[in-house]
C-alpha cells in the first residue's frame, strides 16, 4: 500500500467519522455524570489490581473534565508523601493514553509503584469530559475553543484542583498537546508557584516543520477550515463508520497495523500489533474543529501565535490587536525543571521545529534542564512503546525523584 493511498484512506475515514459517524456513548450528552461503573478507574484500572478515584474539576468557563487518581501502587501501601503527578494527553486522545500498555510498563501505574500519587486529566470534548453547566455537546458553543483554550481553563483548573486535593506542588507530564499546553501557559507565568517540575514527550512548541504527510496534507488543503464552513464544530474520527473501516483493513492479512499510525505519526519503531488493538478500543477522541484549525494554521505559518480570526475586527475584538499574539517561548523561567524527550523518526515533534524549542531554551539553567534524544521513535512510541519503560520512564521517573 502506498504511502499516498494510506494517506487518502486514513483522511476519508476521519472526515467521514467526523460527518456522519455516531460515538458509542456511554452516557447521554444531557447527563454528563459519569456512574462509577462507566469510568476510566473501573474500564482500566482497577482491573489490574490499583485503587482509583473518579473527579471532576469545572473550569471557569463551564467545562466539566473527568480526572482519575491513582493514589497508591498495586502493593496498597499508602503515604502522605507521596508527590502528585498530573498527566495530560495529547490531541485525539484521552487519559487512557497513559493505561494502554501492561501494568508494569504503563507510565501512569509504574508512577503509582514508584511512590506517586498520579493524577490523569481528560480534555473537553473527549469521552469523559463532555461535561458543561450550561452547554450540550450538540450546541455549536460548546465546540467554540482551540487549545487556547486549554491553555487559559483546562490546565490551570487541573492544576488548582492537584494542588488544592493534595497541599502540594506537582510534577507534570505531557504528551505531544499536552506539551504545547504546558509551555504556552509557563511562558505567560502560569502555573509556576504549583509546578516542581514538567516533563514533555514529543515536545510541540513550533510545528512549521512537521513532516507528517496526513496533518500537512490536512493543513496546506485548509481541511478543517471546510468542515467548519460546513457547520462540523465537533471533529470526531472515531465514529462508528470510521472505526469500522479501520477494524476491517487490518484484519487483512497484507495489512500490518501498526503501519497505519505512520502516515500520521512517523515511523514508529516499537509497537507491537495487540497494542494497536487495544488503542482502537478507546482512542481516538473527539476534539474541537477549531482546534485543528489552530493548529493547521500553526502549520502553514510556521509560528507560535494564538487563534487567528483570519479577520483584524474579529482580532481586535479578542486581542486587542489586529494580529493574534505570540507565545513566547524565551520567557520560560530559566529555573524551572524540565526533562524534555524527542524522536528522530517523529513526523508530528519534528527534529527541527525541536530544535527551534531548544534555541528558545538555550539559556535555561544547566542543571535543570535534561534533554533526551530518541534516534529510533516516532510520536506513538512515547505512549506505546514496548521498550518506553527501560528507554524513556525509567529515566522519568528518576529524574522526578531529584526534584
Amino acid at each position: 500500500m502506498t504511502g499516498n493511498t494510506l494517506t487518502s484512506i486514513i483522511l476519508v475515514m476521519l472526515f467521514c467519522g467526523s460527518a456522519v459517524g455516531s460515538r458509542t456513548k456511554l452516557f447521554s450528552d444531557k447527563d454528563w455524570v459519569l456512574d462509577s461503573d462507566e469510568g476510566i478507574c473501573k474500564l482500566m484500572v482497577e482491573i489490574q489490581g490499583y485503587a482509583c478515584e473518579e473527579h471532576t474539576v469545572t473550569t471557569q468557563d463551564g467545562y466539566i473534565l473527568s480526572m482519575q487518581r491513582i493514589p497508591m501502587g498495586r502493593s496498597g501501601e499508602d503515604s502522605s508523601e507521596r508527590a502528585p503527578v498530573l498527566l495530560q494527553h495529547g490531541l485525539l486522545m484521552d487519559g487512557i493514553t497513559w493505561l494502554l500498555l501492561p501494568p508494569d510498563q504503563s507510565l501512569a501505574f509504574m508512577l503509582a509503584d514508584s511512590g506517586f500519587d498520579v493524577w490523569i486529566a481528560n480534555t473537553r470534548g473527549t469521552k469523559y469530559s463532555r461535561g458543561h453547566t450550561l452547554l450540550d455537546p450538540q450546541d455549536r458553543a460548546f465546540w467554540d475553543w482551540s487549545w487556547d483554550e486549554l491553555v487559559a481553563y483546562d490546565l490551570p483548573a487541573s492544576f488548582q484542583y492537584v494542588h488544592d486535593e493534595t497541599g502540594q506542588k506537582l510534577h507534570y507530564v505531557g504528551h505531544s498537546l499536552g506539551t504545547l499546553v504546558a509551555l504556552a501557559a509557563f511562558s505567560q507565568n502560569q502555573l509556576l508557584s504549583m509546578s516542581r517540575s514538567a516533563v514533555l514527550l514529543s515536545p510541540i512548541a513550533y510545528v512549521g516543520q512537521m513532516t507528517s504527510p496526513l496533518a500537512r496534507n490536512a493543513a496546506e488543503n485548509f481541511i478543517a477550515e471546510t468542515l467548519y464552513w460546513l457547520g462540523l464544530d465537533e471533529f470526531d474520527p472515531r465514529g462508528e463508520a470510521a472505526v469500522n473501516l479501520l477494524k476491517v483493513l487490518c484484519k487483512k492479512p497484507d495489512v500490518d497495523c501498526t503501519d497505519l499510525l505512520t502516515s500520521f505519526t512517523g515511523q514508529n519503531c516499537c509497537l507491537n500489533s495487540s497494542i494497536v488493538d487495544i488503542f482502537l478500543e478507546h482512542e481516538p477522541q473527539s476534539t474541537a474543529t477549531k482546534n485543528t484549525i489552530h493548529l493547521s494554521q500553526m502549520i502553514r505559518e510556521g509560528t507560535l501565535a494564538m487563534y487567528d480570526y483570519e479577520d483584524e475586527y474579529e482580532n481586535m475584538k479578542h486581542y486587542g490587536q489586529p494580529t493574534p499574539p505570540m507565545y513566547n517561548m524565551t520567557t520560560i523561567p530559566n529555573d524551572l525543571p524540565l526533562f524534555l524527550s524527542y524522536g528522530g523518526q517523529d513526523a508530528l515533534s519534528d527534529v527541527n521545529d525541536v530544535q527551534l524549542l531548544l534555541e528558545s531554551l538555550k539559556d535555561h539553567d544547566g542543571d535543570k534542564l535534561v534533554v533526551q534524544y530518541r534516534e529510533d521513535y516516532a510520536h506513538a512510541d512515547y505512549v506505546m512503546s514496548s521498550n518506553a519503560k527501560q528507554s524513556v520512564y525509567d529515566p522519568l521517573i528518576a529524574f522526578f525523584k531529584l526534584q
